[in-house]
């Protein structure tokens, strides 16, 4: 289908952060899979340990126990605070988990129907969902009747957000990117993301960080937000933690990491 813009060259292979094309051509990758391959191309640890992997098993489904995705599931937790794990294949998934365990931790208290507080200009993915809370009417223009249950307020505007904890019952989260991708790299202010912190707890709500993009050492920690010396409640991975590989994780904190259940 004819769904991206594509340029009119073809990428044959690549090695740390330099790609060639189909004529031999070289070019510098700033674009890394749009802020996904970390480590480069062709990385000497990673394409081994994939072959490894490969050779041994591909996929199984969850029924079954997995010592290397529990491995790994204890380093996110480790290098987060944060204590449990799901694992997915995408960014556009985590969202939609994200959102999933917010709707029903509201469900859980007694809200029929749970409201979540996203941002203008956000982006968090191109499903249903995700596009709803998504703040760019360009991409959701065609895709009407998007879904409803979502709040949206102005990046850094904390008094908004405290207005609507005090007039709208109905929120749950607050769900934002730690810094904004897609609309235009906009950092969440360190101190609107202690404010949100607050608010959160103030009201028994979940602070839900979209670091699908910002996350896993981007910004010189391992997560955007530990710059400002918070914990979230829930927080959506992918992208560099697979550094290619299609690896996505929803990593919760003890007020929302029970909420789904078998």
């Amino acid at each position: 289908m004819n769904t991206y813009g594509r340029l009119p060259f073809a990428l044959s292979h690549g090695r740390g952060c330099r790609v060639w094309d189909t004529e031999g051509r070289e070019y510098l990758d700033a674009l890394a899979g749009i802020a996904v391959n970390t480590l480069g191309h062709a990385h000497p640890k990673l394409v081994p340990a994939l072959q490894e992997q490969v050779a041994q098993l591909i996929h199984c489904c969850n029924y079954y126990q997995m010592p290397l995705q529990e491995a790994l599931a204890d380093k996110l937790c480790e290098i987060s605070g944060l204590q449990s794990v799901f694992f997915c294949n995408s960014g556009l998934e985590a969202n939609e988990g994200a959102l999933k365990i917010a709707r029903k931790f509201g469900h859980d208290r007694g809200i029929a129907r749970p409201q979540v507080i996203v941002y203008d200009n956000a982006f968090h993915g191109r499903s249903i969902a995700t596009l709803s809370a998504t703040g760019n009417p360009k991409v959701q223009k065609g895709f009407e009747p998007l879904v409803e249950g979502f709040v949206r307020l102005p990046l850094n505007d904390i008094a908004r957000a405290r207005e609507e904890a005090r007039r709208n019952p109905d929120v749950v989260a607050i769900f934002l990117e730690t810094i904004q991708g897609e609309g235009g790299i906009n950092p969440t202010r360190l101190e609107v993301l202690r404010e949100l912190r607050a608010v959160c707890d103030e009201h028994d709500w979940l602070l839900m960080l979209d670091e699908v993009q910002c996350g896993v050492g981007r910004t010189g920690k391992w997560f955007a937000h530990q710059w400002a010396g918070i914990v979230p409640d829930v927080m959506p991975l992918a992208k560099g933690l697979g550094s290619g590989v299609p690896v996505g994780a929803v990593v919760a904190g003890p007020r929302a990491d029970t909420v789904l259940q078998p």
